[in-house]
């Protein structure tokens, strides 16, 4: 039998908008009150009423591309500004020097081919569990994908590396203060109380996730063409590793002087990230003008650095598109006021059942959530003051109840369309979403096992506070 052959991302992306807008027709429309406590809007769990539908037509359809620009404008400029930042980068010939001095270190030592993929997914995986690591990854997908490509895995191993690592942590998190302390403070439980058992989330989550790449890229490997993207990744071939010359193999002084800057830049994100609330204004500065001191400290003319920026941001158009209509979904979906419908019936299905089941519902309940509302600071605010008072009426601490919330938050943030992130990141990898679906869909059922198994121990030892 012929193989069905899947749509391109864009295609796909606005199927599945045509499919939302259809379903404002069909959906009644229902919305919740909300109130601003401290500077968030929080639903009031008994308001919802229902109202007339709003179907989205034919017109509303073809508008949501551009309100969906409008609605990511900060992601798309963002990564736009960091293509173009690196794409100067480049230009300067560091990045393929470090790429090919690490490659020569992966090949001759057999420890650091056994550790590397381990211990830089456990970095990232803690940046994701201690100041949520979500944007800040796109940058990395540049450097990390030509590297995994000369190291003789794929893209999509250089995409797992920090982006399937941070999201781990992300979900596992044990002080994420975007989720974890968002959630616990509407559910009115101490801040980052119950750490323990978190931490040993943590660890769980982030082994299933190191052990899965680690295999894969195994499999790639000792077959490259084993590799899901063994064609489609020509392109990272032959620009990157091609581009590379034995003469390189030993960095110069001034590439270690570009380096040395742009290591102190990705020190500089992580305090401004985790010490400052820096966001992506303040990184795409950085990275901006990390871009333009490099360029001078490597003699590159202005107007090198200027071909090489718009060269950068030129090739990320399309993700640009990809993220837009990404946001399209959202925009669509909200103007048809079924997301609190969505919202009101899935939180009615948890009600009556064993505290165990009822805990387990819960984390699949986010998990549909989290496809209409993939930010995890605006779920908690939206969902917390649901479930916080539901899971009192189930028997279900609300420790518990967070914590299948972060979970339900966090997995499928990897793989969901209407993520700016996910379709960003795969956009600046040249992955196609269906491969990247089809390939992470293993990934999720081993995360979706584990998450039941791990919401468990607490129902049973009735984990606290309260």
């Amino acid at each position: 039998m012929k193989k069905i052959r899947i749509p391109d991302t864009l295609v796909l992306i606005f199927s599945i908008l045509i499919l939302i807008a259809l379903l404002t027709w069909i959906l009644p429309g229902g919305q919740y009150t909300r109130h601003m406590v401290n500077g968030r809007s929080l639903l009031d769990p008994g308001s919802f009423h229902t109202m007339d539908a709003v179907p989205q037509g034919l017109f509303a359809l073809l508008k949501a591309p551009i309100r969906g620009f409008i609605e990511a404008a900060n992601i798309i400029a963002f990564v736009l500004i960091v293509g173009g930042a690196f794409f100067v980068i480049q230009e300067t010939g560091a990045i393929h020097a470090l790429i090919h001095k690490i490659a020569g270190l992966h090949a001759h030592s057999r420890w650091i081919r056994r550790l590397f993929i381990p211990l830089t997914m456990l970095i990232f995986s803690l940046f994701g569990s201690v100041f949520g690591m979500s944007e800040e990854v796109i940058p990395f997908i540049l450097l990390f994908v030509p590297l995994a490509i000369s190291l003789g895995y794929d893209s999509i191993v250089g995409v797992s590396i920090p982006f399937i690592g941070a999201g781990a942590g992300f979900a596992g998190a044990f002080m994420n203060p975007f989720t974890v302390g968002i959630a616990q403070g509407i559910a009115e439980l101490p801040p980052f109380s119950g750490f323990t058992y978190r931490f040993i989330v943590w660890i769980l989550v982030t082994g299933v996730a190191i052990l899965f790449v680690v295999f894969y890229a195994k499999r790639v490997a000792q077959n490259p063409r084993r590799s899901k993207m063994y064609h489609l990744d020509r392109y990272w071939r032959e620009e990157f590793t091609a581009a590379v010359s034995a003469d390189e193999e030993n960095i110069s002084a001034r590439h270690q002087i570009i380096l040395g800057i742009f290591a102190l830049a990705m020190v500089i994100l992580i305090l401004g990230v985790s010490l400052d609330d820096w966001y992506i204004n303040e990184i795409s500065a950085l990275f901006l003008g990390t871009a333009i001191t490099i360029g001078l400290v490597s003699h590159l003319k202005v107007g090198e650095m200027s071909a090489a920026f718009v060269s950068g941001a030129r090739e990320l158009v399309q993700v640009a598109f990809i993220i837009a209509l990404a946001r399209a979904m959202l925009v669509i979906a909200s103007d048809g006021q079924i997301i609190d419908s969505i919202l009101h019936g899935l939180s009615g299905l948890v009600r009556g059942t064993h505290p165990v089941f009822a805990a387990q519902l819960m984390f699949l309940v986010q998990t549909v959530i989290n496809i209409f509302i993939p930010s995890g600071s605006g779920q908690a605010a939206l969902v917390m003051p649901i479930m916080s008072p539901l899971s009192d009426l189930l028997h279900v601490t609300r420790q518990t109840a967070v914590l299948a919330f972060q979970m339900g938050d966090g997995f499928t943030n990897l793989i969901i369309p209407t993520s700016g992130v996910t379709m960003g990141v795969l956009g600046l990898a040249r992955i196609p979403y269906e491969k990247w679906f089809r390939w992470m869909l293993s990934l999720q059922v081993f995360f979706f096992i584990l998450a039941l198994l791990l919401l468990i121990p607490p129902v049973l030892t009735n984990w606290g506070p309260f």
